[in-house]
């Protein structure tokens, strides 16, 4: 039968299949890139359509790097007399991979707009956490409905896409034609040189494609666009698990020089250096008495994702919290304090212990060197013989609070199960911040009467998905923009506050408080203040107590983060305190002393910025820094040449952050050395 030979053969089927494959999950990896950017479309206001364009090509490069991975076993097929022999194992294969890339890719798209970033170990983080309150969330947070839906939907056309080519390139046993052995061979090396080429996303040498390589443009969106989401998503899984930290410096700096580095700027001229071959920066602190207040009680509120870009008093014109703004008449408050990350799990024990955001141990609370012992405020004042609290909306477990702050030497812990007939009981986090407010003023009723009393009071319902009461006590926020949710949970929160401080102003212990509020961190919206997106990381600072305003005045614009706020507290009740903070006492430094504050996002991402001044040092993972000057009145930032401060900036940030680390791996981070354990026989 002469017309056989001229009918295709398997292997020149099976590449054809391949091949209409390969070009169907390229088209849904830009489908998803498409999606992604019209879901967050806000976000590419500042950027052109070239960027955009940029962007996609950058995503192609990563797109072709991802499906070399996932058509690496299917190309080992060629290898086959009859490639199609095996088809039903190819299809599952494809689907499930396309279909998983899918559901990542709808996922993404929400997680975005939430965090202004591609999935990282936050994603993971949250699996290990209680499943119940996580899925709550979710469900009760977001269109789970529609999105799998959608996901079902794209999932059976790509699977019908696939079967399509299936029955367009299938061969029959007896009438196919096959290939010599050695044919085969040859278009397989050929084949999976393509691969090697697709996997390594480059042609320089040495490193193959890397993360950095989507930077291209001025815009971090359009930058972040061209990433896959599946692709990332791994990459912050091996990172997770693996606990593998960013290289952000080839070399590291020796210890003798970093340490120097590090004491030089936290080490202040009311402060003695002891235990210097033990500990990094441990010290005696003697506050100048100019700046003690009359105070002999300690609360610490920490309100959920309060953003200074919203607040009345920092410059919004929204009205969301009026009752926070009436409050900085009565205090001092920063105006230019950031958080050390952007995440609550951060923002609890930055501000809390003094220690760092530091890459790798992003979630310190969590892990085996959480157990260390830390210049907390609840072990220096538990030292000085003050009663505690703690008062939250939700479950303890979460994020291990109960067993770390415990450990940190809190005693008196009131959560979700301990609140009796609340405003709200919500499903997902627990009770109302009108109900922590209201127990708290219960709580203080009794400890007025005794010794002198820290508390921590913890804030929740401004966090997705928004337990607030039916029907709000305020109005609804609208008009703003895509936040206008967010703002109507912050509004309500600001209200509860208010209420709190209405109720507390004529009990004895009133006037005997150093109260400090701080936001935990704050919340993207369509601006982006700098690569680092300073939104998310800038709150207000309030301190309130008798005579403050006389004597530091009603703002003060020094730069600070949260892991100056135990230092500075120390600071105003006067008296000695040795301590090994990894922050200074904001009111207690020289006139001309600009402050800094060092920050890292949440998730794998092991970018780090510091900021001075009005100048921020961004040194991204995989690139080199950046120099910004930043007006977060103006909610702008634009990059500068200035080599000699971005050297001098860099060396501070190396220095500390590796100064924090080593401290952290070697457990010598405690006020005091530790006791060495006896082994017993």
């Amino acid at each position: 039968m002469p017309y056989l030979s001229r009918r295709p053969t398997a292997t020149y089927k099976q590449m054809k299949f391949l091949g209409s494959s390969a070009a169907l999950l390229l088209a849904l990896f830009s489908i998803l890139r498409l999606a992604l950017l019209l879901y967050n479309f806000d976000q590419a206001a500042t950027s052109s359509w070239m960027d955009i364009v940029e962007a996609f090509g950058n995503g192609l490069r990563f797109d072709l790097q991802l499906s070399a991975y996932i058509f690496s076993p299917l190309v080992l097929t060629l290898l086959l007399p009859n490639p199609a022999a095996h088809r039903k194992l190819q299809l599952l294969w494809l689907w499930l991979a396309s279909s998983a890339t899918v559901l990542v890719g709808l996922i993404e798209m929400v997680f975005y707009r939430e965090f202004h970033q591609r999935l990282n170990g936050l994603v993971f983080q949250y699996m290990q956490q209680d499943p119940k309150t996580v899925l709550s969330m979710i469900w009760y947070g977001f269109p789970v409905l529609t999105f799998l839906s959608v996901w079902v939907g794209v999932s059976v056309i790509v699977a019908l896409g696939y079967r399509n080519f299936h029955r367009r390139t299938r061969t029959e046993a007896h009438t196919q034609r096959t290939l010599a052995w050695w044919k085969r061979t040859g278009i397989f090396i050929l084949c999976a040189a393509v691969i090697v080429l697709s996997a390594r996303g480059t042609l320089r040498q040495g490193a193959p494609l890397r993360w950095g390589d989507a930077f291209t443009t001025n815009s971090t969106f359009t930058n972040q666009l061209g990433l896959n989401g599946t692709r990332s998503l791994f990459k912050a899984a091996n990172k997770h698990f693996s606990r593998e930290t960013g290289k952000l410096w080839k070399k590291p700096m020796p210890e003798e020089q970093a340490r120097a580095s590090v004491r030089e700027v936290l080490v202040t001229q009311h402060e003695i250096l002891i235990d210097e071959n033990i500990a990094p920066v441990r010290r005696i602190y003697t506050p100048p008495p100019e700046g003690v207040l009359e105070v002999k009680n300690v609360v610490v509120i920490l309100l959920e994702s309060f953003a200074a870009r919203y607040v009345g008093a920092m410059g919004d014109e929204n009205n969301i919290t009026p009752y926070f703004d009436q409050l900085t008449k009565e205090g001092l408050l920063f105006t230019r304090f950031f958080a050390n990350g952007t995440h609550t799990h951060q923002g609890l024990f930055a501000t809390m212990t003094s220690f760092p955001n530091l890459p790798g141990y992003e979630y310190l609370m969590q892990i085996p060197e959480g157990a260390h012992d830390f210049s907390g405020l609840t072990n220096l004042l538990s030292a000085k013989k003050f009663a505690n609290l703690y008062v939250y909306n939700g479950d303890f477990a979460w994020d291990n609070q109960f067993g770390f702050f415990a450990n940190q030497g809190m005693k008196n812990f009131i959560g979700r199960d301990d609140f009796i007939d609340p405003v709200v009981k919500d499903p997902t986090w627990g009770v109302s911040d009108q109900d922590v407010f209201d127990r708290a003023v219960e709580e203080f009723a009794h400890l007025q009467k005794g010794e002198p009393f820290f508390a921590l009071l913890q804030t929740l319902s401004n966090h997705t998905p928004y337990p607030l009461p039916n029907p709000l006590p305020t109005e609804e926020v609208k008009g703003v923009g895509a936040v206008d949710k967010h703002l109507s949970a912050m509004r309500y929160s600001d209200w509860a506050l208010g209420q709190f401080f209405d109720a507390i102003r004529t009990m004895p212990f009133y006037n005997q408080t150093l109260f400090v509020l701080v936001g935990d961190h704050g919340f993207g919206n369509d601006e982006r203040v700098t690569e680092m997106d300073l939104n998310r990381f800038q709150v207000p600072l309030l301190l309130l107590a008798p005579g403050i305003q006389e004597i530091f005045g009603e703002q003060c614009n020094r730069v600070g983060s949260q892991v100056d706020i135990v230092p500075t507290i120390m600071g105003r009740l006067g008296e000695q305190v040795q301590h090994q903070c990894w922050g200074r006492d904001l009111l207690a430094l020289p006139a001309a002393d600009p402050g800094f504050a060092i920050i890292k996002p949440s998730g794998s991402d092991q970018s780090v910025a510091i900021i001075q001044d009005n100048n921020i040092l961004v040194w991204p993972e995989e690139r080199k820094p950046t120099l910004e000057e930043y007006d977060m009145h103006r909610h702008s930032a634009q990059e500068v040449e200035n080599p000699t401060l971005s050297e001098k900036l860099g060396e501070i940030l190396q220095a500390y952050i590796e100064t924090a680390t080593l401290s952290l791996q070697q457990n010598t981070t405690g006020a005091q050395t530790p006791t060495p354990s006896v082994e017993r026989k």
